[in-house]
């Protein structure tokens, strides 16, 4: 009974030693062939950290493969690229192919001048009504029609006025027995009918009746409207045309929000225009109206100009430029300026390739330049070209813009509201996939992912290819949808 214990327990052992040697080759042969842990944490000769989606750069996975939340390969994060310096470090050769340019923080002087653009219209107070002070019937209309061009006294109806007879036989037949209490009384009632003056004056002296009137513009300019036709009938009061004078017009000039502070009025002004080349017109800016542009961001500055010869057309596009002052200031070129709505950032270049976000605060915008109230000193380079690049670079590492002295860092802000169009894929106990269109508020291209449900009660009633609405937002968890509706509304 022994021998046959013994006998058992040693092929035990034998048995336990043959997989104790097996296990150390398979090690070995995997150690060899780079398919174990150790090589899923390198590449080349570069240390991986962990891989990440940069849908969701807070979420860390210890090895390479498709992301959970998306159709797409996970992204390594090495350990050279988390240093203890300060920025952001691009790739020499990435930087090179976006085409980078950078430009230094410099003392300058600050044009204070302003340029605009602006269109001529009409001097809506050069403006005359013209209306009959008695009714009558339209006899002739000099052939006139809206847009025509008129000088100051040009005819524009005759009218007759059958009223007026009856009148003017009383008003002569009172003349002839030398009364004059009773021609003057007589004069009077024809005034009260609406004759002139000049047609009262010349009946006295004709001793005959004038039944018929010439109605003539009392400004020159452009009728705008004519609303008489030969053979018409109109009352006292009607308006017959209404003429625009063109003796100055007005200029609408669009300026900045920004700069609008700069305006005053009867600032002088110099226009100038593609019609005219090498020309230049003078005027003064007469009101700056109350009410900014909500989709443009503008002010308007209304800018009278003589129209010397009829010359500035209504219509006619125009640069403008106002007086202003220089002064000195510190310079960085608009096109540095990152505004994100809330803030205004520069992508600073550092040594080494590196690059750091940087809050500033601004001031007078002219000639291509902005002038630097705080956050930078003078020397500093920031990036002019392919800054929006880094700057999403270094959202995904999640760095904190650098305060301006005094400032703290900017914290996270809160969870944006999206809105999207898409079709659903699949839905999944707390989760939904969706492929939706394009996002431009989180500026999104259109892809297929999966979102996080608030509440899993928002997808009941839903299936698979039902085209909806939704709203979504990007908390650390993930993205998360907030509401869904069919594409119908129902």
């Amino acid at each position: 009974m022994k021998h046959a214990l013994s006998a058992r327990a040693r092929l035990l052992l034998a048995a336990a030693a043959i997989a104790l040697v097996g296990g150390a080759v398979g090690y070995g042969v995997a150690s060899l062939s780079g398919t174990g842990p150790a090589a899923e944490r390198t590449e080349g000769d570069r240390k991986v950290l962990y891989w990440y989606d940069p849908m969701y750069p807070n979420q860390h996975f210890d090895k390479p493969g498709k992301s959970p939340f998306m159709d797409m390969e996970l992204v390594p994060k090495y350990a050279d690229e988390a240093t203890s310096e300060a920025g952001v470090r691009i790739d020499p050769a990435l930087v090179q192919n976006l085409g980078v340019r950078t430009a230094e923080v410099r003392r300058g002087t600050l044009g204070g001048g302003l340029s605009a653009t602006g269109v001529i219209g009409y001097n809506e107070r050069e403006i005359a009504i013209v209306q009959p002070r008695a009714g009558g019937f339209v006899q002739r209309t000099y052939g006139r029609a809206p847009d025509d061009v008129i000088e100051a006294g040009a005819p524009l109806v005759d009218l007759l006025v059958p009223d007026w007879g009856g009148a003017q036989a009383e008003f002569l037949a009172v003349l002839r027995t030398g009364d004059r209490a009773l021609a003057s009384a007589a004069r009077q009632r024809l005034v009260l009918l609406g004759m002139p003056q000049s047609t009262i004056a010349a009946v006295e002296r004709s001793g005959r009746q004038r039944n018929v009137i010439t109605i003539n513009s009392p400004i020159g300019g452009t009728i705008k409207s004519l609303g008489v036709r030969q053979g018409m009938s109109v009352m006292a009061g009607q308006t017959l045309a209404e003429v625009n004078g063109l003796g100055t017009v007005w200029l609408d000039a669009a300026v900045p929000e920004a700069m609008a502070g700069r305006l005053r009025p009867d600032m002088p002004v110099t226009a100038t225009l593609a019609a005219y080349p090498g020309e230049s017109f003078a005027g003064r800016i007469r009101a700056i109206l109350p009410q900014a542009e909500t989709e443009s961001r503008t002010i308007t500055a209304r800018v009278e100009i003589p129209n010397r010869g009829g010359r500035l057309r209504p219509g006619m596009f125009a640069t403008v430029s106002f007086a202003g002052e220089q002064r000195p200031a510190l310079l960085v070129p608009s096109e540095a300026l990152i505004r994100t709505g809330k803030r205004t950032l520069v992508m600073l270049a550092l040594d080494k390739g590196r690059y750091q976000p940087a809050e500033v605060r601004t001031g007078m915008e002219a000639d291509g330049q902005t002038e630097v109230l705080a956050g930078l000193a003078e020397g500093e380079k920031v990036v002019t070209s392919g800054q929006f690049l880094i700057d999403s670079e270094a959202s995904l590492s999640a760095m904190q813009a650098r305060p301006i002295a005094g400032g703290s860092p900017q914290a996270p802000s809160k969870a944006q509201g999206h809105r999207a169009i898409g079709t659903i894929e699949k839905i999944e106990p707390g989760s939904v996939t969706l492929r939706h269109g394009p996002v431009p508020s989180a500026s999104w291209p259109a892809m297929t992912m999966r979102f996080r449900l608030a509440d899993p009660a928002t997808v009941r009633g839903f299936k698979p290819g039902d085209k909806v609405n939704f709203t979504f937002d990007q908390p650390a968890q993930g993205p998360t949808v907030r509401s869904i509706t069919r594409e119908n509304g129902r």
